[in-house]
């Protein structure tokens, strides 16, 4: 059974082909890490090639550690696996701007007070908007990108749907109905890059320094699990300090 989220456990232009990430803002390895041709086809899929697509590619790269960048196009490309598994239609552009974009909450540039996933999107949407792609698109990629840890995603159109179904098949797993030999290209071609420590150490920081905003997703198992002293508010002292007699 293919897992669904995380919750439940380019054609491109020349510009685009071997990204470097030396210069980003948290490239975590000096030695010419870089991100392979979109313009490649891996596991018989494609990347569409638009001004939004390698503005995406470009804000990715610009915050993101290589561990959280090859995750990003590693979800896309088993999303798009999975809808294909399960013959769903679905926008290919939009669905990889909301995949390159999910994680954004997690880097130092985005992350913050909010949900990691609410950050994204409003990271996102920012971006998006300000480059021109429309509200009712921007839209679909913000829901992508905020539900994507979430089970309400499942019920959602494909464009959002999968986006947690490929970061959950990345972070969980659960791929065993997809074709072994493209499981194998994505990853020889997004290595992990000891994603399991890379991605538990940065959530958990991340959680441990905005704890509310870790209450409701996977978030909050990774700070029980890496501070014995994280604790949050719970909903039942609301209830009881509410301005009722009953």
């Amino acid at each position: 059974m293919i897992s669904q989220t995380r919750r439940t456990f380019l054609a491109g232009p020349a510009s685009l082909c071997c990204l470097d990430l030396a210069s980003t803002a948290q490239a975590q390895d000096p030695t010419a890490w870089k991100l392979p041709a979109l313009a490649t086809e891996i596991a018989g899929i494609r990347v569409v090639d638009s001004k939004f697509t390698r503005l995406a590619v470009e804000a990715l790269l610009d915050c993101s550690p290589p561990f959280l960048a090859n995750h990003a196009m590693r979800t896309f490309y088993f999303g798009a696996l999975i809808g294909h598994h399960q013959d769903l239609s679905f926008d290919d552009e939009l669905f990889f701007l909301a995949c390159a974009l999910h994680d954004l909450g997690l880097t130092q540039k985005y992350q913050g007070k909010l949900p990691f996933e609410i950050q994204g999107a409003e990271a996102a949407r920012q971006i998006l908007s300000s480059a021109g792609l429309p509200a009712e698109k921007t839209e679909v990629v913000w829901d992508g990108i905020a539900m994507h840890p979430q089970t309400i995603c499942n019920y959602k159109r494909p464009e959002i749907s999968l986006v947690g179904s490929g970061a959950g098949a990345d972070v969980v797993g659960g791929i065993e109905d997809l074709p072994a030999e493209s499981v194998k290209a994505i990853v020889s071609a997004f290595p992990r890059l000891q994603f399991k420590q890379q991605f538990v150490r940065t959530c958990g920081e991340i959680a441990n320094r905005y704890p509310g905003a870790a209450r409701r997703t996977f978030m909050r198992d990774i700070a029980e699990r890496t501070n014995p002293e994280y604790k949050v508010s719970n909903i039942c002292d609301a209830i009881a300090k509410a301005p009722f007699s009953e």
